[in-house]
């Protein structure tokens, strides 16, 4: 079975940086992303790496801003997150796919973590 465990979020000025992390335990999976939801939103797509190869894809909303990236030794995917905004302020999940393939749809993955907050105060 496997297990995904965020932990990093908190609270940040706007303008300031943070990374969230996401360990996973079990067996392997192919692509890892990055969700988010904010109140009264739908849970959307932030960015996605493959395990293998490190492939990424982004949101047009962070990209330039954020960097997903990944330790294979340690299983854990991280999210950078620089010059942080207000509207960036939301839940954050981790989200794994069994398959191989870079997507934005939450359908596309089967596993997810419990969230951590990330709050953007400006």
């Amino acid at each position: 079975q496997v297990q995904l465990v965020e932990s990093g979020g908190g609270l940040v000025q706007a303008g300031g940086s943070l990374r969230v992390s996401c360990t996973a335990s079990g067996r392997t999976l192919n692509t890892m992303a990055w969700f988010r939801q904010a109140p009264g939103s739908e849970r959307e797509f932030v960015a996605a790496i493959t395990w293998i190869g490190g492939s990424t894809l982004y949101a047009d909303s962070v990209k330039g801003r954020f960097t997903i990236s990944r330790d294979n030794a340690k299983k854990t995917v991280y999210l950078q997150m620089n010059s942080l905004k207000s509207e960036d302020t939301a839940v954050y999940y981790c989200a794994g796919r069994s398959l191989p393939g870079l997507y934005r749809s939450r359908a596309e993955y089967d596993r997810w973590g419990q969230g951590t907050q990330v709050t953007v105060s400006s």
